[in-house]
């Protein structure tokens, strides 16, 4: 389904360059459970917003369904990040002045879902996530798990192929 070859990933810096990825090279399958690990700095997340098509790489190839994606235009990005991925980011990405209905409702209006669908399937997501009673609550209103599990709902919402989450396990502390 989802095959990373020899990526690599450089960002200029100053009067040089960094390497975020240095030649990854991976194959997903359907259905697989991944977690990827390693300290700051070592480019999971760029990782991530390469396979999400947040980011390009600098070389190698990103192969989706047995298609290369190096001749995708714009509109080839925007159809696989509309249809097959799910984004949680790490700072969920909220849009703070929107009821939390919205937010989720945004991940469907790119996909030119029609609103009475986009307000019966978001509800939806939200029920799924525990919060079908906090609809029309505002970001800042809720703890930072509910503000987590808005944006798995906004994940999920579409049914995505693929759900890349950015340190989902960011926000929960841990008790010794």
């Amino acid at each position: 389904m989802l095959e990373l070859k020899n990526i690599k990933k450089d960002y200029p810096a100053g009067d040089g360059t960094v390497h975020a990825l240095k030649g990854v090279s991976l194959k997903f399958r359907d259905n697989d459970f991944v977690s990827i690990l390693g300290p700051s700095g070592c480019g999971k997340t760029t990782m991530l917003n390469i396979i999400g098509g947040l980011d390009q790489y600098t070389e190698g190839d990103l192969i989706i369904n047995g298609r290369s994606t190096k001749d995708f235009k714009d509109r080839d990005w925007d159809a696989y990040r509309n249809h097959s991925i799910g984004f949680v980011f790490q700072s969920y990405n909220l849009i703070p002045h929107q009821t939390v209905l919205r937010n989720v409702e945004l991940a469907l209006t790119l996909s030119g879902v029609s609103k009475s669908e986009r307000k019966r399937r978001a509800k939806e997501a939200l029920e799924r996530v525990g919060l079908g009673t906090q609809l029309n609550k505002r970001p800042a209103e809720m703890s930072g798990g509910q503000m987590q599990r808005v944006a798995i709902a906004r994940a999920i919402v579409n049914n995505p192929d693929i759900i890349l989450a950015d340190e989902p396990t960011g926000g929960v502390k841990l008790v010794a």
